[in-house]
């Protein structure tokens, strides 16, 4: 299950919770002051696209080398 980021209207306080991705979108309640007034934030993880620069970058990190390893 994914990690979400919450906000609550009532007392301001943002928390994380892992819900089902079906459910994100639902109120969930407020581990501070018990509300359900709260809603998902956008994270910036997900407001970024994956073109230009930060796909290259992402891209850059993978494990393969193509072969060879260079050990003997």
């Amino acid at each position: 299950m994914p990690i979400y980021e919450y906000h609550c209207s009532e007392c301001g306080d943002e928390f994380d919770k892992m819900v089902r991705f079906s459910e994100a979108d639902q109120a969930q309640t407020c581990p501070a002051c018990q509300s359900r007034n709260t809603r998902k934030k956008i994270s910036a993880f997900a407001s970024h696209g994956s073109s230009g620069a930060d796909s290259r970058a992402v891209s850059a990190g993978s494990c393969g080398t193509g072969g060879g390893g260079g050990f003997t």
